[in-house]
Parts: C-alpha cells; sequence; structure tokens
C-alpha cells in the first residue's frame, strides 16, 4: 500500500465536494506543502479561489470565461470550454513534471470527464505521473471507473436537504 501520494475522490450530489477539497488543500498550504489546482467547467468568481489566489504555494487554474452549465452550451462553446481544459491540463502535467507540486486538485474533473470535455489520455497521464508521487484530489459527481481505479481514498456527499429544493439560490459565501 502506498503512503505518499494517494488518490481521494469526493463525489456524491451533496454539497461539500470542493469546499472539502479545499480544506485539504488549506491543510497542505499550511504544513509548506505547494498545491495546484485546476477547475473544470467552472469560470465565474468564487469567493473560494479569490482568497486561494491570496496564498503563497498555490496555483489556480480555470476557464477564462464561463460557459453556464454544460447542457445549455452550444456547440461552439463546449469546443471552445474543451480546448480551455485540455490547455490547462497540459500546462498542469508539465508542472508536475519539473516537481512543482505536493499536492493537486482536480476539480469537477469527474463531470467533465464524463462529458467528454477534456482529453482522457491526458487525464491518464496526469494520473500515472502523479500515482505514487502527488497527492491527488479528483471532485464531482458520478466518478468513472477509469478513475475510481486510481483511487485510495472515495468519499461520497449525499444530499439529504438543500435550500434550493425551497427555491432559494446560490448564496455568495456560502455556495460561491
Amino acid at each position: 500500500m502506498r503512503t505518499k501520494g494517494l488518490v481521494h475522490i469526493y463525489h456524491g450530489d451533496g454539497k461539500g465536494k470542493t469546499t472539502a477539497a479545499f480544506g485539504l488543500a488549506l491543510r497542505a498550504l499550511g504544513n509548506g506543502w505547494r498545491v495546484g489546482i485546476l477547475q473544470f467547467l467552472k469560470g465565474s468568481p468564487t469567493g473560494e479561489v479569490t482568497a486561494l489566489e491570496e496564498i503563497k504555494n498555490v496555483t489556480v487554474r480555470r476557464n477564462s470565461k464561463d460557459f453556464g452549465f454544460f447542457s445549455n452550451m452550444s456547440l461552439r462553446d463546449r469546443q471552445e470550454m474543451t480546448g480551455m481544459q485540455n490547455h490547462n491540463l497540459q500546462l498542469l502535467i508539465e508542472e508536475i513534471k519539473e516537481g512543482k507540486y505536493d499536492m493537486v486538485i482536480l476539480d469537477e474533473l469527474c463531470a467533465a470527464y464524463n462529458q467528454k470535455s477534456v482529453e482522457r489520455n491526458l487525464v491518464k497521464e496526469l494520473l500515472e505521473l502523479t500515482t505514487g508521487r502527488i497527492e491527488l484530489i479528483i471532485t464531482g459527481r458520478n466518478p468513472h471507473d477509469d478513475l475510481l481505479s486510481y483511487a485510495d481514498y472515495v468519499t461520497q456527499m449525499q444530499q439529504e436537504r438543500h435550500p434550493f429544493e425551497r427555491g432559494l439560490t446560490a448564496r455568495q459565501g456560502i455556495e460561491y
């Protein structure tokens, strides 16, 4: 069993997947680790990204624009977003090869992988590159078996109740 460079997957329909991953990043940063974060499918401003960008030893990459929900995107937007995500993933792979990080977070990779809005061969390259070397955290709904096969930790966040069910929208400082 590996003790260094384990793979975590936080998944499910409940709130808290990104929050848990970013909490782990804060713990690692507090212990002097270098952290790389790549967000898939996200481009709008969020409080956690704004805060993390102020901390040394952390790099956050994400889409340079907000495309909205995948199901509402045009084919052109899907292609543009896929290009951005593959570019960001390739940059991350190069930085990992250079030894830049001790921990890497791939936020919403599960959805991007399932929607094929990221090249699966690049994801596999990253998984092979990090396994046993770098702590890797993956978030999102419905993790593919390809991703689960690498996991040491698998935590499911299950929704039991959410204010959205009562018509409340996302709140700044809580959901973003």
